[in-house]
């Protein structure tokens, strides 16, 4: 029976061993491709120094970057229930350029803060990414715990700190745990040297994290991601977004409001399928045989409402500034238009949460903004916490990804 995968993220200031934590779990759970440590060991002495297992993760990425052996599917480790696939991120730009754009969403979130710097900046940067992309299953990992001489009142000084924050953002940690990454204590195994502590260590926390079972019951919601000819037949591919759709259903292609009726539903190398589930990637043969890359079929009995305006929180990622009515082209699900914020409603300290100024006139890098996002057409857009990827989007200026982006409302219609 093949093994579910379960897609986790982990997060963290520069510097407080959220490398270090990745290949720790990889080896602990003997995870690495055959031979990779003895490499790794190989390598470190004859540099002359002690191999550190911040290098796996790096040593990996290396040969993902060079098309070697290691490709982003294979990134993962095996806990006692599942797999677990790593999304790996260098830092916050990427991680949102990554996440809100939906090629990789994760189920789950490990927020790493060093016990031994404390909660900085970029931790409470992380922590709002976290909340932006709506990440509610979170492990907060206090590491460093050696290098503070698993002090329990350092623990609890430093959890506190960050517990205030993550409570303003209304996140809940599943379980907060001290740990040494390096010396692997609570990592898969229990320390010896924190008695105190009672808790899970981070492989049995990960294990309690649950599958997201997709909006089964809600309307659905179906991207079309492309359109490919198949026995000389059009076939539209793309990802059931919410609930579950059946041969012989009609589907609304929005926003141009066509009717089509399912006549196939296909899964690689298979046919005739008679549904799919929100979650399943599928490709539809339609009749009449007419859908576009860009368009989202929806239950004609529950549509969203095409609309050139909507209400957002986004983070500004660029390094130069975000002005009113600068052009910008708009990415959502499969969905592409250029786009302007049209006002600024508040700008906001991403690592305070503190209002810096109302009906501003720009955002600043790191900043998040309460907005209004105009486009040229009509999109598909609906409230993050309705539809997910419906919800989320990500802004371009030129080549560069500057921005993320959640849908808080939709008023205005097309």
């Amino acid at each position: 029976m093949e093994r579910e995968a379960l897609k986790l993220v982990i997060v963290g200031s520069v510097d407080h061993g959220k490398s270090t934590l990745i290949g720790r779990l990889f080896y602990d759970t003997g995870s690495l491709p055959e031979g990779k440590m003895e490499e790794l060991r190989a390598a470190a002495q004859a540099e002359g120094k002690e191999v550190e297992f911040a290098f796996i993760m790096d040593h990996l990425r290396e040969e993902r970057e060079g098309a070697m052996t290691i490709d982003t599917a294979q990134a993962f480790f095996s806990g006692a229930l599942r797999d677990y696939v790593i999304i790996d991120a260098p830092g916050h730009k990427e991680l949102l350029k990554n996440m809100v754009t939906g090629a990789s969403q994760a189920d789950g979130a490990v927020l790493i803060c060093s016990a031994y710097e404390g909660v900085e900046e970029q931790t409470r940067r992380h922590a709002y990414v976290l909340k932006l992309l709506g990440l509610h299953q979170t492990i907060v990992a206090y590491n460093k715990m050696d290098l503070v001489e698993y002090d329990q009142r350092r623990f609890e000084k430093v959890r506190t700190d960050l517990r205030e924050f993550l409570q303003q953002l209304g996140i809940e940690p599943r379980l907060e745990i001290p740990i040494s990454a390096k010396l692997g204590e609570n990592v898969a195994q229990r320390s010896l040297n924190m008695p105190w502590y009672e808790g899970a260590t981070i492989l049995e926390a990960l294990d309690t994290f649950e599958l997201g079972p997709g909006a089964v019951e809600k309307p659905v919601r179906f991207p079309v991601q492309d359109v490919y000819e198949l026995d000389g037949r059009k076939v539209a591919v793309g990802r059931i977004e919410s609930g579950v759709l059946s041969r012989g259903a009609e589907l609304l292609f929005l926003p141009a409001a066509k009717r089509r009726t399912v006549a196939d539903i296909l899964r690689f190398e298979e046919s005739n399928i008679e549904q799919g589930t929100c979650g399943e990637c599928i490709g539809v043969a339609l009749e009449p045989a007419e859908a576009q890359r860009g368009e989202i079929g929806c239950d004609p009995n529950s549509p969203p409402r095409p609309v050139r305006s909507f209400e957002a929180s986004i983070f500004w990622l660029a390094h130069g500034p975000l002005n009113p009515g600068e052009e910008l082209v708009i990415h959502c699900s499969t969905q592409e238009a250029q786009s302007r914020i049209a006002v600024i409603r508040e700008r906001i300290d991403s690592s305070t949460l503190e209002c810096l100024e109302r009906n501003a006139k720009r955002l600043e890098e790191t900043e998040v903004g309460q907005v209004t996002v105009t486009c040229d057409r009509p999109l598909v857009v609906e409230k993050f916490t309705d539809v997910p990827e419906l919800g989320r989007f990500v802004l371009v200026r030129g080549r560069n990804v500057v921005a993320g982006g959640i849908v808080t409302g939709t008023t205005n219609s097309a």
